[in-house]
């Protein structure tokens, strides 16, 4: 699986482009596309990469706050006026699909029913498996202020797990365990944040979960340019598991 992190910044961030990882793999006998949150700084940054409209076989949407969603609209846009074909599915949680419809609505009154492919919606359950684009999903709830989910999606041999925003809870750490990489939010260095979590509890959740990889994205603008130093001195700390602050465009192989 190869895991490219489009945005790692949270929704005021004036630098860094909304949260949102493109996960590509190869499940069963094809190569399949998958975009995890799509805020409104992230079509940009995913065209710049694939500028093919077929390519992206799955969006999953982890809850429905701006920097997470909002960028839906655009993605859509773009799709039709390159004349994508090829249907796209669309997970999340209960009420994603008319979630997504007011949204392109309001951005672009009427337009939705001129799209040129289909929109294949799914309705992610905590605890309940999905089986999207060759891949197995599995959704857990996450301490956020609105209805967030985490999920993890496995192509059989390996295994991403993906926080959206929020605190870990007990159900996302069981969710986690064992994944090959865990992303997680973690929006101050050891700070409590109501509805969000820390890079201390962040590596705490990846040993808890037995995951060899943590990439820690949406870290407050501010705290990430402040306490950089202090940030990577505790992730220098770490020695059982890989600790990555990654930047827009990064790549990692699981």
């Amino acid at each position: 699986m190869r895991v490219t992190f489009l945005g790692v910044g949270e929704a005021c961030d004036e630098q860094l482009p909304n949260t949102s990882v493109w996960v590509e793999s190869d499940a069963g006998s094809s190569r399949q596309s998958i975009l995890l949150d799509c805020g409104f700084t992230v079509p940009p940054q995913y065209w710049r990469l694939c500028p093919d409209p077929n390519d992206l076989d799955a969006l999953w949407i982890s809850h429905f706050h701006g920097d997470h969603f909002f960028g839906i609209p655009a993605l859509l846009l773009r799709f039709w006026e390159l004349k994508r074909a090829k249907p796209l599915v669309v997970v999340g949680q209960r009420g994603i699909e008319e979630k997504v419809r007011q949204t392109m609505d309001l951005a672009y009154p009427d337009f939705l029913p001129k799209l040129t492919y289909p929109l294949d919606f799914r309705t992610a359950v905590a605890g309940e498996e999905l089986s999207v684009a060759g891949h197995l999903w599995k959704a857990a709830a996450g301490g956020h202020g609105q209805a967030n989910l985490a999920v993890r999606i496995g192509d059989g041999k390996r295994s991403v797990f993906y926080s959206g925003d929020g605190t870990a809870t007990d159900e996302t750490a069981l969710l986690a365990e064992g994944c090959d990489l865990l992303i997680h939010e973690a929006f101050r260095l050891d700070e409590p944040t109501p509805g969000h979590g820390t890079v201390v509890q962040c590596i705490e959740l990846a040993r808890r979960a037995r995951a060899p990889r943590l990439a820690l994205v949406h870290v407050q603008r501010e705290e990430r340019r402040a306490r950089h130093r202090e940030i990577m001195e505790v992730i220098g700390q770490v020695q059982d598991i890989e600790v990555y602050l990654p930047e827009p465009g990064d790549v990692l192989t699981v």
